[in-house]
């Protein structure tokens, strides 16, 4: 625990977040400081690690750079917000309980659900049981090692998108004598304006990073992944970055959830079948005008931040706001020293301007770097968290109140 938990405090309206990912840790830092010394609010923070996982960072941490040791109960002190360390095993949204590694039973009044996703190796014959995945820093560090071991050989990239994109740049350039494929269905950068597109694929060129689009990966074996159409690609390595998956917990619980199974929210943030339960990050399906938001730590943080308001707003007998975010960049590193950052419409469709080189190495670092030194910020003036783009016309809902 982060610091004692005052179990007779009855009376205070308790709530539990499930998940101490960018959005979750928001959601938790924003209620203590606002309401958690008062005593009108306990919180409880529930995490399968002590360690909090700089999602943004991992495909440096599986090239076996030495990241900061970022321990969740150490930013929590002081906030008289109860830490729990264990593996969610199920939620009973009727009898408002969570079960905590089988044997431990926490009931809320209110719950924030943000238990996000993992790389989604369910999806292909194989991939769990032959492909490496940055599901968490263990993981990275495990395919660290494997990498150090290797010496030469091919690793194939499983997944076009911005994950796979920086693990492949990343592990050729700290791992030179390996050969690195990376496979998509598309062109890497295809979703960024014409410019910044053909400087991440030059970019990928110049690290002799090979790159297929239209590779369409449909099983993993012990050393080659199969394409549709029948071609094998040998592999040493095989680093999962395509498609994500969440948990199924929502689902078993009764929440009402989309295809994908992440839980369908109101205007507000709040489940739609369980006003109760709030969802945030990327266990959230929240509807803005321009569409489903898809996970991001850009907009995750302003989830977490927007729930912990939302909660306190309602405690007071007031509406809760409808929640709006624009999306504003997106950032990707090609290597240490080199990036390409895209500025987008609040859609996420991509503006004329963006950054290349050093220039868009330095910005990315920043981006990476801000959300620890945030929530310690937070935690003194919780107001300076409630700040992000809403997105204007493109994300108003007609229906929203």
């Amino acid at each position: 625990m982060s610091a004692p938990y005052e179990a007779e405090r009855t009376g205070a309206h308790h709530v539990v977040i499930l998940g101490a990912g960018y959005a979750g840790m928001a959601a938790a830092v924003q209620l203590a400081a606002r309401a958690g010394r008062r005593g009108e609010v306990r919180v409880t923070l529930v995490n399968a690690r002590e360690r909090f996982t700089e999602r943004l960072r991992l495909h440096m941490t599986a090239t076996g750079q030495p990241l900061a040791e970022l321990r969740i109960p150490e930013l929590l002190e002081g906030t008289g917000t109860r830490f729990v360390r264990g593996w969610v095993t199920a939620v009973d949204a009727e009898a408002r309980t969570v079960r905590i590694d089988d044997d431990l039973v926490l009931h809320y009044d209110t719950l924030v659900y943000g238990l996000g996703s993992v790389a989604d190796t369910a999806a292909v014959p194989g991939a769990e049981d032959h492909a490496y995945t940055l599901n968490s820093a263990q993981d990275a560090e495990v395919l660290a090692d494997r990498l150090a071991r290797l010496g030469s050989g091919t690793v194939v990239v499983a997944g076009g998108g911005l994950t796979g994109v920086e693990s492949a740049a990343e592990i050729a350039e700290r791992h030179p004598g390996l050969r690195v494929v990376l496979l998509g269905r598309t062109e890497p950068g295809a979703a960024m304006n014409a410019k910044a597109g053909a400087y991440l694929r030059a970019a990928l060129d110049r690290l002799g990073v090979v790159v297929r689009g239209g590779a369409e990966v449909v099983k993993v074996l012990p050393g080659a992944v199969g394409l549709a159409g029948g071609e094998q690609v040998a592999a040493d390595v095989v680093v999962w970055t395509s498609g994500t998956r969440v948990s199924p917990l929502a689902d078993a619980a009764g929440l009402t959830v989309d295809e994908r199974g992440r839980v369908v929210t109101d205007a507000t943030l709040r489940s739609v079948s369980h006003p109760e339960v709030y969802a945030v990050g990327d266990a959230a399906a929240v509807r803005q005008g321009y569409g489903v938001m898809h996970g991001t730590c850009q907009s995750g943080m302003p989830t977490g931040v927007h729930a912990a308001v939302s909660i306190l707003r309602a405690l007071k007998g007031r509406r809760p706001r409808p929640f709006r975010f624009g999306y504003y960049h997106t950032a990707v590193s090609l290597g240490r020293d080199d990036a390409v950052v895209q500025f987008t419409r609040p859609d996420d469709s991509p503006r004329r301007i963006h950054l290349t080189g050093r220039t868009a190495a330095r910005y990315k670092e920043t981006v990476t770097a801000s959300p620890w030194p945030t929530y310690g910020r937070m935690k003194k003036m919780p107001a300076s968290g409630a700040f992000w783009p809403r997105g204007g016309r493109y994300t108003r809902l007609r229906d929203a109140r």
